[in-house]
């Protein structure tokens, strides 16, 4: 332990601090609910990094991930050739993103469609629910709302429809809050594709920072926005909305399939706008900033929109307990992640890591903290989704869609702090 695991801890109370400071009734805040959030967040961070026996599960999660994303590359590599073999591989044309790990992405979302049409995931989501209503004392439809993250994106909320349109605004930020802040498993295939020549044990890592994400979003959101109304499920948690789109498995493996590439798909479309669109914006600033430097006859500035988000992420990043020199590198990646996606940032934390200017202490951090659908393009995925679902509701989730997306910044951002607090370093965790 060091003065640099103190210095995260410091970083959790002010992430805290700040979450109360911008709630919408401070008075309001139930501070049960937001103790026990902070308290699940410190036992688990002490299970994941203290724990010797985690250190097994780790090395199990992560090697059925790898098992799984082998396995992905054989359809992969039938369909695509030399285009899916990565790099170090025979005939690799260097890494592409669709051919490597958009497949991935595929095969991911057939298991899951096949775990959940053999009762396997709702018996999951169900029990985590249950704990997170008894725990944290929330409503069970966010509980369930909440719970079923883990697991799919934004069709989580499809497993609540009935209760909806009569949610309270607390409920509503929860359930976009956790949406936001947690990643669904069919796209841990994109990130741990991205991170594991780097840090072979990411995919394990990334599986816990979702799981951490569940108490820190309930902690944020519940002090950002608290409950003022009586939630329709306050005393139990409801029965599960039935996902399964078919009766028989091969449907749900066709099912699982298709999903698969309409999220690919997306991905893809989502990147290739956003990207074009910075791209854009940045000849805008450059030449706007040329043209101010000309008449002022000072040095032109470097001026970009990645550059300016990093000016807008680095007092929270200050919060993470990086040393100073990694201070930089961090608001670049947490600024850049709410425009361009967790994708481009962890695309750029592989880069950075290779180029010598993260310590293994500072991946480990930024690993969990942008660990999250915590972005723009996700804020319109979601409030988008929920208001078809209900359009009764359309004018309080584009009110509460920002405040959702400040309480997840805010709730990866402490669960990276958290990574900070209990990782000093020790042998195993990393598989470096």
């Amino acid at each position: 332990m060091s003065w640099w695991n103190l210095y995260s801890a410091l970083g959790c109370c002010t992430l805290v601090l700040l979450a109360w400071l911008t709630s919408t009734n401070r008075r309001g805040v139930s501070w049960r609910t937001s103790a026990a959030a902070a308290a699940t967040v410190a036992v688990m961070g002490i299970l994941v990094f203290w724990w010797p026996f985690f250190r097994v599960c780790l090395v199990a999660l992560n090697g059925a991930v790898t098992t799984l994303l082998n396995a992905s590359g054989a359809g992969a590599r039938f369909l695509f050739g030399p285009l899916a073999a990565g790099p170090g591989q025979e005939e690799s044309l260097g890494f592409i993103l669709a051919f490597q790990v958009f497949p991935a992405v595929v095969f991911f979302s057939v298991i899951v469609s096949l775990l959940y049409h053999f009762g396997v995931l709702p018996f999951v989501v169900r029990n985590i629910a249950r704990w997170v209503h008894r725990g944290f004392g929330i409503s069970g439809a966010e509980a369930l709302a909440t719970s079923s993250n883990l697991f799919v994106g934004v069709e989580s909320t499809l497993t609540v429809r009935p209760f909806l349109e009569r949610m309270t605004r607390s409920e509503l930020t929860m359930v976009l809050a956790s949406g936001l802040s947690t990643i669904a498993s069919s796209v841990l295939a994109v990130y741990a594709g991205l991170l594991e020549p780097i840090f072979p044990y990411i995919a394990g890592h990334l599986i816990s920072a979702s799981v951490l994400s569940i108490p820190a979003a309930v902690l944020m959101s519940k002090i950002i926005v608290p409950e003022e109304e009586e939630p329709q499920t306050r005393r139990t948690v409801p029965p599960m909305e039935d996902l399964a789109r078919s009766p028989h498995w091969m449907g749900s493996l066709i099912q699982g399939a298709n999903d698969g590439v309409r999220l690919s798909v997306g991905v893809g479309a989502l990147l290739i706008g956003m990207l074009g669109l910075v791209e854009l914006l940045d000849v805008i600033l450059g030449t706007t900033a040329g043209w101010v430097s000309n008449l002022t006859l000072q040095k032109e500035l470097d001026l970009t929109l990645r550059t300016i988000l990093s000016w807008v992420a680095y007092p929270l990043v200050l919060c993470l307990g990086l040393t100073p020199d990694e201070w930089p590198v961090a608001a670049r990646l947490i600024g850049e992640r709410w425009i361009l996606t967790e994708v481009v940032a962890y695309q750029d934390l592989a880069s950075v890591v290779a180029a010598g200017e993260l310590s293994p202490r500072g991946l480990m951090v930024l690993s969990y903290a942008l660990c999250g659908f915590t972005h723009v393009p996700s804020v319109a995925i979601f409030a988008g989704g929920l208001s078809v679902l209900v359009p009764a509701r359309r004018n309080d989730l584009a009110r509460l869609s920002w405040p959702a997306l400040w309480a997840a910044t805010l709730a990866t951002l402490m669960t990276g702090a958290a990574a900070g607090v209990f990782f000093h370093g020790q042998e195993g965790l990393m598989g470096l």
